[in-house]
């Protein structure tokens, strides 16, 4: 599909004509062990049904399959697949002074609006024989996926663009809240969303709670997609995603939106409201 010695059209260009993700395409197969990579799709199940667990509880429920497993290779893995781990922690250096954490700004706040905040977060996506990141921008107030893509990477510039993305299909948000990942407390990322004037939020660290409504959204998309499906590639994931989102944005009803679709009921939003 996609011709490397191509000398006329760039891999880049090929991909956009094939609407497909460059990061998707760029997809390697990973260098951890099988066993490790079945540990990892145990963890990001356990993860997904129970995201208050720390790794303590998911070192039980790997035993419950089989797995006796080190806190070690446990707080590695997470790590690997950009989990929070909840233990205490030494304080024995000092924050990065690019690296600022911003206060939690959703706490008590009425959200009423489209585009009044915009949460983003990234997940680990298991394979067949690897794994791969998604991030996404949902707007919280009606549920739409702003914008998505998958990388084999997590870093602050791939972030940055993909809300450079949803800005330009949707506008500028007021507030846009996160977790307290390093691609996100990064001077990159954190100071493009202030050169747009955009209030920059962030969880409590290891708390789960304060992004809700993306964490909901990555349940939705590993229950009714991921673990459904067996993606060899990133180009198969991206086209099955791509699917997904669709039906998730727009076939998709909602209860707390009065089973609306959050395509609509973000278009009907702006409509009603003559913005």
């Amino acid at each position: 599909m996609i011709e490397k010695c191509n000398k006329k059209i760039s891999i880049v260009q090929q991909c956009e004509l094939l609407e497909i993700s460059r990061s998707g395409f760029y997809y390697e197969k990973s260098g951890e062990k099988s066993r490790n990579l079945e540990i990892m799709k145990l963890i990001d199940r356990i993860h997904t049904s129970y995201p208050f667990y720390g790794f303590r509880r998911i070192r039980q429920e790997l035993r419950n399959y089989n797995f006796n497993v080190s806190k070690k290779l446990i707080i590695r893995l997470m790590k690997l697949m950009g989990i929070d781990v909840i233990y205490p922690k030494p304080n024995t250096s000092k924050p990065n002074p690019d690296h600022k954490i911003y206060p939690y700004l959703l706490r008590g706040l009425t959200i009423g609006r489209c585009n009044q905040v915009w949460e983003m977060d990234i997940t680990y996506i298991p394979m067949e024989k690897g794994y791969m990141y998604l991030a996404a921008i949902i707007d919280v107030y009606s549920r739409m996926v702003v914008h998505w893509d998958i990388s084999n990477t997590m870093d602050s510039v791939w972030c940055k663009e993909i809300v450079a993305n949803g800005i330009s299909k949707y506008g500028l948000p007021e507030i846009f809240n996160t977790d307290q990942g390093s691609q996100f407390t990064s001077h990159v990322f954190s100071s493009f969303l202030l050169e747009n004037n955009i209030k920059v939020s962030m969880d409590g660290r290891g708390r789960a709670i304060d992004n809700i409504f993306i964490e909901r959204l990555w349940r939705s998309v590993k229950q009714e997609n991921v673990y459904l499906n067996v993606y060899e590639n990133g180009q198969e994931l991206y086209a099955g995603l791509t699917n997904y989102f669709d039906f998730y944005n727009n076939k998709r009803p909602h209860q707390s939106l009065e089973y609306k679709y959050p395509a609509n009921f973000y278009k009907d939003f702006y409509k009603n409201n003559h913005y």
